[in-house]
């Protein structure tokens, strides 16, 4: 092995910590992932599409930053490997939170930045379904959720689930109205407007969003989550998902988590009306986005505003994303039931990530106050 570290456009590829720990076979493996990596920061990280890259100085911090990372995650799993998935981000994350170096804010934030750029690169570059939204944010205290749903706005969302997209019974309408709904939906399926049947009203009338937003309620599934759920997931009868462990980033079990029979019951009208639609006959997937496609973080963000918009819940000065669901769940899983009920609902490996969800929910401290006067 040489002694020169590993160079690209004058930034260090692999730095000598990191070179010390590894064999020469898999260094030779990971100088390879870790070129790769550089070299696409510095030429398409910023903008892929514009292939606009970042500045120098940010990649080296990515370069060293990720080396670390990988170090850690080396130690915790015995082994050499380059797999890796958002859920072990997060542990990372929970592993600077409560080290005894005690990080600044700051400092936690930039490893999240640049853990945010490795999982994107391995998304555009190695096709690996690694979107990864962080479960922190450190404007905040260091080990406090992001924004929740309150009980109140949980029900609203519930209910704002059943009207989203819906359209007018169709033999309730006037031709002029029909007429004109027809071109609405002709828009939203992208078809001609001639070939708009009332079966496409049953459609935009359809249990797709209800299942997907109660099982989000009920199970606090990440953004991830919800684009790798497959239909094999759901367990009707016992009113349960199961979650193989494949899809639970190296857990040795499998998941069983539980779900509401109104719950259940949206998923089975679901299940059925999802056999009639073309575009789920070669894949297995639960869920697909009106394109077609897998949902994301971004993709789940605009169904949650377009919920809050239905339900009249103001979202200006929070922080709102699909993790407003999951954290709703942590929060009140806990507050009736106990850490434990709400690891095992959210599927937390370490109990550590679910304490942070040990706090008294915000009407919980507003009663409080008018209680002592």
């Amino acid at each position: 092995m040489s002694e020169e570290a590993p160079k690209v456009e004058g930034i260090t590829v692999v730095n000598a910590p990191t070179r010390e720990v590894l064999n020469d076979r898999q260094f030779v493996d990971y100088e390879e992932y870790k070129t790769n990596l550089v070299r696409w920061l510095l030429h398409f990280g910023k903008n892929p599409d514009k292939a606009e890259g970042y500045a120098p100085a940010t990649v080296r911090q990515v370069a060293q930053k990720t080396d670390k990372f990988f170090r850690w995650h080396w130690d915790r799993q015995e082994g050499y490997t380059t797999s890796v998935t958002p859920e072990d981000a997060d542990e990372y994350i929970q592993h600077l939170i409560y080290s005894e170096e005690d990080y600044s804010n700051s400092h936690k934030a930039s490893f999240q930045k640049c853990l945010k750029r490795l999982f994107k690169w391995q998304r555009h570059e190695l096709g690996e379904d690694a979107e990864w939204e962080p479960e922190h944010t450190f404007s905040q205290s260091a080990t406090q959720a992001r924004d929740y749903l309150t009980l109140e706005e949980r029900r609203k969302i519930r209910e704002a689930a059943l009207e989203y997209g819906s359209v007018p019974a169709y033999n309730s309408l006037t031709p002029k109205e029909r007429d004109s709904w027809k071109a609405h939906l002709a828009q939203r399926f992208e078809k001609p407007k001639s070939e708009v049947t009332p079966s496409d009203w049953n459609r935009a009338n359809g249990w797709k969003v209800p299942s997907l937003v109660w099982t989000s309620l009920d199970a606090g599934l990440r953004p991830i989550e919800v684009g790798r759920a497959t239909v094999q997931w759901v367990d009707v009868e016992n009113s349960v998902l199961r979650i193989p462990k494949e899809e639970s980033s190296k857990n040795r079990d499998n998941w069983i988590v539980g779900i509401t029979e109104r719950t259940a019951t949206a998923l089975e009208q679901w299940l059925e009306e999802r056999s009639m639609y073309e575009e789920y006959a070669e894949t297995d997937a639960l869920w697909l986005t009106r394109e077609g496609n897998s949902y994301t973080s971004q993709s789940l963000i605009y169904v949650l505003q377009r919920l809050c918009e239905i339900a009249d819940i103001p979202t200006e000065n929070r922080k709102m994303s699909w993790y407003a669901i999951r954290h709703s769940v942590g929060t009140y899983m806990t507050k009736e039931q106990d850490l434990s009920a709400a690891q095992a609902q959210l599927r937390h490996k370490s109990p550590e990530t679910t304490m942070r969800y040990d706090q008294t929910p915000v009407e919980d401290r507003r009663n409080a106050l008018d209680r002592m006067g």
